[in-house]
């Protein structure tokens, strides 16, 4: 459904830490030029900070609502339902503003091959790398970031695995005992 897009790559970018990684996006949204809403994902798969969100929110000197479900427009406002482990809250916030989602904010719809080849005949994607866009490069990647990683391991099993070749209804019998004798239902 978008009318246009832009995909903010360079070499130059690489190795950047969350602080580099906002300062360069918030550039590049700052030369689109007049927003009303931009619009994140909660965290990375990788670092799992939550940060470059709210750090570009600050970087573009406008508010930010994080972990959003619902929004809804409202004249020159979002209407934002945030969602917490056990509760939830309803901000108003003035636009421009920056949000980032949860997985709960859309249900993605599959395109058809056809619908796909039509969206990729038929829509731009800008693609700006560091001479596209007004950074200093003392800023950007490696160089433009203060944190730097001491160490980096993979997570830990939980426990093995267990196969177990039943029918569907010997199988749901069976998963709902260990649920039970984990105090999980």
């Amino acid at each position: 459904g978008a009318d246009t897009g832009w995909l903010l790559t360079d070499r130059l970018f690489a190795g950047a830490d969350t602080l580099a990684t906002s300062y360069a996006l918030a550039t590049a949204i700052k030369k689109i030029g007049d927003v009303d809403i931009v619009i994140g994902g909660r965290q990375a798969i990788d670092g799992d900070t939550a940060q470059v969100g709210p750090q570009m929110a600050e970087h573009l000197g406008i508010p930010n609502v994080s972990y959003a479900e619902e929004i809804r427009v409202v004249g020159e406002y979002l209407i934002v339902k945030r969602q917490f482990e056990s509760s939830y809250q309803i901000v108003r916030v003035k636009m421009p503003c920056l949000v980032t989602a949860l997985t709960e904010l859309n249900r993605p719809r599959y395109m058809t091959p056809g619908g796909i080849f039509r969206a990729y005949r038929e829509k731009q994607v800008t693609v700006w790398g560091r001479a596209d866009v007004p950074v200093a490069d003392e800023n950007i990647g490696l160089k433009g970031s203060p944190t730097r990683v001491k160490a980096s391991f993979p997570k830990a099993m939980k426990g093995k695995g267990e196969t177990v070749t039943l029918d569907a209804e010997a199988s749901a019998d069976y998963l709902a005992a260990k649920l039970r004798d984990r105090f999980i239902v």
